[in-house]
Order: C-alpha cells, then sequence, then structure tokens
C-alpha cells in the first residue's frame, strides 16, 4: 500500500474533497504541516528555537479532560455530554449559572493544572489583580459589557459550580464505573481592581477538590503553555492536548473513525460532512505548532501514526 508523503499534500485539498468523494482509506492524503500565517510567525519560530522546558511553559491537564471535553459554545442548556468510546464525560450546572465553554475555561483549568503539579498542594493562589490573572493566561484585559474581564469572570463561575461525571460503560463486557468530583471545593474570587496590594485577607484562590487534585496530578498530560495561549479556537485546544495525549500511548498505527471523532469533539454539528471540514480547517492550525504529528485523512477517519508527543514525557 502506497502513502502520500506527509509534507506532499496540502489540508486545504484534504478539506475540499470532504464534500464529494474524500480521500481513500487505502491512499490516505497526509495532512500537511503548514508554515504559520503572519499572525503566528514569530511565536512558531520561538517554539522552533526553545523548548517549553527551556521556555518555563510546560503546562499540564488532566486526562479525563482531554478524552472528552466541555463545550466548545454556549449549549443552552445545562446538561451537556461528550464521548470516546466506552468513556463519557457528563456535565451539570445548576439552572441559574450555566455551563463553561469556549476557549477561557480551558486556560484556567490548565492554569490550576499546571500549579497543582508544581506546587503539589490544592491550594492555588491566583494573582492579586485580576487583570493579571487574565493576562497572565494569554487574554488580554479589557473591560465593557463584552469585555475579556466579564466573560472570564462569568466562565469561572460557570466552572467552579458545574459537577463533572467520568462514566465507562462497557455493555458488551458488562462492567460499568463511574466517579464524579467538582473542580474546586472552595473558592475566593475578588473583582475589584481598587483592593490594597498586601491586603491577604482578600486575595483571590481556589481549594481543588481531593478527586480532581488527584487527577489533575497523577501522570496529567504535557502540553507547552505557549501552544495554548496562541490557539484562538477552543476546537483547536482540544485537538492539541488530545493529540499529544494521543501520541503518548500510541505504538502502532490507528484509524479514528469520523463518527467517534464528532462524538468526542462536535457534539453539536449535525451534518458530518460540516464537522469534518470543520475539523480539519482547525487541525491545520494546530500542526503549525506541532510539526512532528504524523496523520492522515481518509474516508474511514484520521489516521494518526506514531509520533513524539509535542512536549517530552521523560522530563517530566
Amino acid at each position: 500500500m502506497t502513502e502520500t508523503s506527509v509534507h506532499s499534500a496540502k489540508l486545504n485539498a484534504a478539506s475540499e474533497s470532504v464534500g464529494t468523494h474524500g480521500a481513500s482509506q487505502f491512499h490516505p492524503t497526509a495532512v500537511e504541516h503548514p508554515r504559520p500565517h503572519a499572525r503566528l510567525i514569530s511565536q512558531a519560530l520561538l517554539l522552533d528555537q526553545e523548548d517549553a522546558y527551556s521556555a518555563g511553559t510546560v503546562g499540564f491537564l488532566a486526562r479525563a479532560l482531554v478524552q472528552a471535553t466541555m463545550p466548545h459554545s454556549d449549549p443552552k442548556t445545562n446538561e451537556f455530554v461528550r464521548h470516546n468510546g466506552h468513556y463519557s464525560l457528563s456535565i451539570m450546572a445548576p439552572a441559574g449559572v450555566g455551563l463553561p465553554y469556549g476557549r477561557y475555561p480551558r486556560l484556567v483549568l490548565a492554569y490550576l493544572n499546571t500549579e497543582a503539579v508544581k506546587q503539589k498542594t490544592r491550594h492555588i493562589a491566583l494573582d492579586h489583580h485580576f487583570s493579571h490573572f487574565c493576562a497572565g493566561l494569554g487574554i488580554p484585559p479589557t473591560t465593557g459589557p463584552r469585555g475579556s474581564l466579564p466573560q472570564l469572570r462569568e466562565q469561572m463561575q460557570r466552572l467552579f459550580a458545574s459537577t463533572f461525571q467520568c462514566l465507562f460503560h462497557d455493555e458488551e463486557k458488562g462492567r460499568h464505573a463511574g466517579d464524579g468530583f467538582l473542580i474546586a471545593d472552595k473558592r475566593t474570587l475578588w473583582w475589584d481592581p481598587s483592593r490594597e496590594i498586601g491586603d491577604v485577607s482578600a486575595e483571590s484562590h481556589v481549594v481543588l477538590s481531593e478527586r480532581f487534585f488527584r487527577e489533575a496530578t497523577e501522570a496529567p498530560v504535557p502540553l507547552d503553555l505557549r501552544v495554548l495561549r496562541a490557539l484562538r479556537s477552543p476546537f483547536e485546544i482540544d485537538i492539541y492536548v488530545w493529540l499529544t495525549w494521543r501520541f503518548f500511548r500510541l505504538r502502532k498505527p490507528v484509524t479514528i473513525p469520523w463518527d467517534s471523532l464528532q462524538l468526542q469533539f462536535g457534539c453539536g454539528y449535525k451534518n458530518p460532512r460540516h464537522f469534518k471540514r470543520r475539523l480539519l480547517k482547525y487541525l491545520k492550525s494546530v500542526l503549525g505548532y506541532y510539526p512532528s504529528a504524523r496523520l492522515a485523512n481518509t474516508d474511514a477517519g484520521l489516521l494518526l501514526k506514531p509520533s513524539a508527543t509535542h512536549v517530552s514525557p521523560m522530563k517530566v
């Protein structure tokens, strides 16, 4: 069986083929690793020059939140489920609060998870000024009704109010297991920028739940925080952390069916072709930062071939 070279076919061509015949599953179209466009060139060059360990930008994310993820956009409901094979992640939120969604709660989770790993404690201090904390996540702090600061506040409130359920169900083998948790048992968050520096009683902090702390620190997925902050879409973030997790475990080529990927990444897409086209579009952005990933677009699904993880687990 012959296969197109990894750098020989353009992802755009692969995406255009989705609406017609697609690539043959016997002759997969390899996904090109594109050169980042002008807005991202300096960031990509920086990644080439200094790895995450040297730059001090190694981050972590719990596996339970990588295998299945939060909504990309507002689901307009208080219960959300995503599936990955026999595993599913269910998120429930109080009716008056709503579910966390989008890019911001993903960045907050990466921050909390990273601090838990590095500090080895459930007690996570946030920056004294909320605008500084926002900027530290890679979000330019802006005010106003649609500014980043009020949006981040709302998403953090949604995140901490939600209950997460991790479920494993294998009907064929008659096995069922589940585990539920809150992200935090306690949180004290101050939004007032006029507070005096040094007022310890008014410092923002989070006490992670014992269950989430264990999930966050027992074999978490390593990632590069520079990439997380540079990616503009929550879908791109999900693809990036999922790829580095899969490649850590991958020993031989595997094809992930498109319908399985849709259940995992995009429950809101009614048309499978629209989902596939969108995934390939965002995958192109991710590969600009992850050039060692080896994969191909086929009719049967996304073909993954053993590749180096984006951040080496050997140094963790």
